[in-house]
């Protein structure tokens, strides 16, 4: 196709933390883009924090979702556009257990002390830049749907965070003795495994606090920090960055955007056409602030109508597996 051959868009969650994305969705497919050697631009979407098709790639008229087939990396590998990077390991059994494990113990690990641990980090990466009012109230409703996904209410708290905590020990431990001194996961070459897991790291060793219970528990295994470190020398803080767009307004438009280099300075446009530009990103942000701002207060008034607030859901959840 003819878009394979175009330069690919990343539009990702904002930079922080020293991490080109701090989203832990974005982040992985960022990595997998790096490790492919597949030339990308990157964009921020700043006003749709909570959206479910980010991240997505551009390309032309192609846009793969991160909510559609199996998410971006599945859709752009079954689309022809990026290398299959787990070809040679895919039939291997301790390929795709591990995998697993990592896109669900740990991926819950994650989640938990984003929403439940730290709502700093959190906050930064989601809601700092929208109003404090809009940002507290999407931050509740986020706390809210993470205990349903985790399946965590008042009288199994304890409990769960726990069983989460325990998961992500075995998980870290099982990783740990499977790298041993390689550079990568499986032989000499990097897979999704990688990717994930690499992703999952940096955002526990550098978002997350120094009291945060998952990254005391990273730090246990030498040889896993020593991995994400030298990963990140590599592939992240790399002289030869993907050009960045500042932001990215509509996930369902195909808008040109403004691309700079990371170490220049971005170029210089008209007054007159710069001012246009700012009132026009300025409407569609109040737009989204007043529809957000409503659907919020709805989600507020039904949760209140409701006995305790929580969501009461089957304490069985092996095998959980959360994009």
């Amino acid at each position: 196709m003819a878009e394979a051959k175009e330069k690919l868009t990343l539009v990702a969650r904002k930079a922080c933390f020293g991490l080109p994305t701090a989203c832990p969705n974005c982040l992985p497919v960022y990595i997998y883009l790096r490790f492919c050697q597949r030339p990308f631009d990157l964009a921020f979407n700043l006003i749709h924090p909570d959206s479910d098709q980010i991240p997505y790639v551009e390309s032309g008229t192609y846009v793969a979702y991160n909510n559609e087939k199996g998410g971006v990396i599945q859709s752009l590998k079954d689309d022809g556009m990026i290398d299959d990077l787990d070809s040679a390991v895919r039939n291997t059994p301790e390929w795709a257990s591990t995998k697993a494990m990592a896109e669900s113990w740990l991926a819950d690990a994650l989640l938990y002390e984003l929403w439940l641990g730290s709502d700093a980090s959190s906050v930064q990466i989601y809601y700092s830049d929208l109003p404090w009012p809009i940002g507290k109230l999407m931050y509740f409703k986020q706390v809210h749907v993470t205990k349903q996904r985790l399946g965590i209410t008042k009288e199994n708290a304890d409990k769960r965070e726990e069983e989460i905590y325990r998961k992500a020990s075995s998980a870290y431990e099982a990783l740990s003795t499977m790298l041993g001194d390689q550079s990568f996961f499986f032989e000499s070459r990097p897979t999704s495994l990688d990717a994930a897991f690499l992703g999952h790291a940096l955002l526990t060793l550098f978002a997350l606090p120094d009291t945060s219970v998952l990254r005391s528990k990273l730090l246990e295994h030498d040889n896993l920090v020593r991995y994400t470190e030298n990963l990140k020398i590599q592939f992240i803080d790399a002289t030869e960055l993907p050009s960045l767009s500042q932001s990215h307004t509509d996930p369902s438009s195909s808008t040109t955007r403004r691309t700079s280099n990371w170490s220049s300075k971005p170029k210089t446009k008209p007054q007159k056409k710069r001012t246009e530009e700012e009132k026009k990103f300025r409407r569609r942000a109040k737009y989204f602030l007043v529809t957000q701002l409503v659907a919020v207060l709805v989600f507020l008034s039904l949760l209140g109508g409701s006995d305790d607030g929580e969501v009461e859901l089957d304490d069985d959840d092996d095998g959980m597996d959360y994009d």
